[in-house]
């Protein structure tokens, strides 16, 4: 009977297909180490404050802070009150990039977040929830010639949450207080060169607009982007990753569909795992460059949700295919798998409440408000219990799996010497393969949580979580590098193990024996090799 590459596979030939794989292993965090830049750049921008007069309002002019038609502008409040400049005339103006530079396409998405300087004055102080009603409009232009164009306009709502560490007294005014950074806008492409905001803070008493909000003396924002050195480092390993994986997926079914018999249920999810590893693989980033494809962003994030659900699921079934009981059918199956199905539709729906409405919105933020902050805070905080917990139940299914083979070891000191080995060679193979299938679920557990926490962490304060370039190409590669030898150690064996037997041990008979599993025999994922009671005795 034929068995698996894993089970077949000679010890020299298993040892260096396993150096090779962990040299490409090792490759991949150099890649991110060694040659890509950080993931990230954070650009700090001050507002310059425009005036806008009354004889020249109107919602299509914009204002830019700095070049040839740069717009009449003060330094500060006071200047604005002797000049008797109203506030909803003084509109805050950012040009992004910073002069003598330009934004690019391979940058990816673009990230900007708010802070308010607000000076401390006792007749002016801010009050108990205090909402920061802000009238923004956003422009773009492809050279510094032509007009903007209006890419985006919108009114929104920002809760102040701001500290005043010191005595609030007279001694003290002039002080600024603490205010947590504010969500502002997010772009799932960058598409044009430059871009321009202005920024207004309407005041009304009779409607109780930016009423209590303090005296602002700036605006500062932070710029966020993709840096284009790892993005391309980025698409040149899918770009590499893709063919290798699409190529052993071919091969891995055609020799199943070789076989005798229907693929069995770990054959295929096998196979289903190749698929999600391929469609997260396909470098379609490569048309974000030309195009101005807004939805890249959701887009990503639902490859990487459907490839978490299918990697969460396949860990299950492939240690309960191990487990040697009811074998073979999904339905077994529901308990764990059903969890992950829901989870992962939770988070395309949490993602969809977000990024989503951004398509037509980038200034929209579910951290705007109360109860947003509470679900998206709730969300990455369950996220990470869940995944913890399900580490640990693999864990548990690993000990069983484990447990199962120790029980079947007493079974091997009865045999022959060269067959004493040669399956205690099997259950070694074995064991160190789920090893590596633990650390592969260990690897990314840990990517998962640093990159919600990553993802959150400028809603929430200033604390900021580094991750590298290396955690990144390295994750990934591990990912790649897994699936390519779970397909290739499960495929079907054109060699057979006993061929050099006797004949007189294929006809031997009796009780089998089962030690561990594989997925290659007639009944489907029932042992790697079965041991009669006459070979026993041998």
């Amino acid at each position: 009977m034929a068995g698996a590459i894993i089970e077949n596979m000679s010890t020299k030939k298993l040892v260096i297909v396993g150096v090779i794989l962990l040299l490409f292993q090792a490759f991949s965090f150099m890649v991110g180490g060694l040659i890509a830049p950080s993931p990230t750049t954070a650009v700090h921008y001050l507002a310059t404050k425009c005036v806008d007069t009354v004889k020249h309002h109107q919602s299509t002019k914009w204002f830019m802070p700095w070049g040839p038609n740069q717009c009449d502008k003060i330094r500060d409040f006071d200047e604005a009150m002797a000049k008797k400049i109203e506030a909803n005339n003084i509109v805050f103006a950012v040009h992004i990039p910073l002069p003598n530079k330009e934004m690019s396409p391979w940058f990816q998405f673009m990230l900007v977040i708010l802070q308010f300087d607000i000076a401390f004055k006792m007749y002016n102080q801010i009050e108990d929830g205090a909402l920061a009603t802000i009238d923004v409009g956003l422009a773009y232009r492809d050279d510094t010639l032509s007009e903007w164009t209006e890419m985006a306009h919108s009114i929104e709502q920002r809760k102040l949450s701001c500290n005043f560490t010191t005595t609030k007294t007279y001694e003290n005014e002039g002080r600024y207080y603490e205010c947590d950074l504010l969500p502002f806008m997010e772009l799932g492409n960058v598409a044009h060169k430059y871009y321009l905001l202005n920024i207004r803070l309407p005041v009304s008493e009779r409607k109780k607009i930016n009423m209590g909000i303090g005296e602002i003396k700036d605006i500062r924002l932070v710029g966020i982007h993709q840096n284009g050195g790892f993005t391309k480092v980025w698409f040149a390993m899918k770009t590499f990753l893709t063919p290798s994986i699409l190529i052993i997926m071919v091969w891995y079914w055609r020799r199943i569909t070789l076989m005798t018999r229907p693929p069995v249920l770990l054959e295929k999810v096998i196979f289903a795992l190749g698929l999600c590893m391929t469609f997260i693989n396909i470098p379609v980033e490569w048309f974000s460059v030309g195009f101005n494809w807004t939805w890249m962003l959701l887009f990503g994030d639902i490859r990487q949700g459907i490839f978490y659900a299918m990697l969460l699921s396949f860990w299950i079934i492939f240690c309960g295919e191990h487990l040697m009981m009811e074998r073979n059918h999904f339905s077994i199956y529901w308990k764990q798998v059903g969890p992950i199905v829901f989870g992962s539709f939770c988070l395309f729906i949490f993602d969809m409440c977000e990024r989503g409405v951004q398509l037509k919105n980038p200034f929209y933020s579910i951290w705007a408000s109360d109860v947003g902050t509470e679900l998206a805070m709730a969300f990455i905080i369950v996220a990470g219990i869940c995944a913890c917990l399900y580490f640990l139940f693999l864990c548990f299914m690993v000990f069983q799996v484990f447990r199962n083979i120790s029980g079947k070891r007493s079974s091997l000191p009865a045999m022959s010497k060269a067959r004493r080995l040669h399956y205690e060679g099997l259950i070694f193979r074995f064991k160190f393969l789920m090893l590596v299938t633990l650390t592969c679920a260990a690897m990314t557990v840990i990517f998962f949580i640093i990159s919600q926490v990553n993802e959150g962490h400028w809603h929430w304060g200033d604390y900021t979580v580094q991750v590298n370039s290396a955690f990144f190409t390295g994750i990934y590669g591990m990912w790649n590098l897994y699936v390519f030898a779970i397909m290739f150690l499960y495929a079907p064996s054109h060699k057979r193990y006993g061929d050099e037997q006797s004949s007189g041990d294929a006809g031997a008979s009796g009780e089998d024996i089962q030690l561990t599993t594989t997925i290659t025999h007639v009944d489907g994922p029932t042992e790697i090799y079965k041991m009669t009671g006459k070979e026993a005795q041998e």
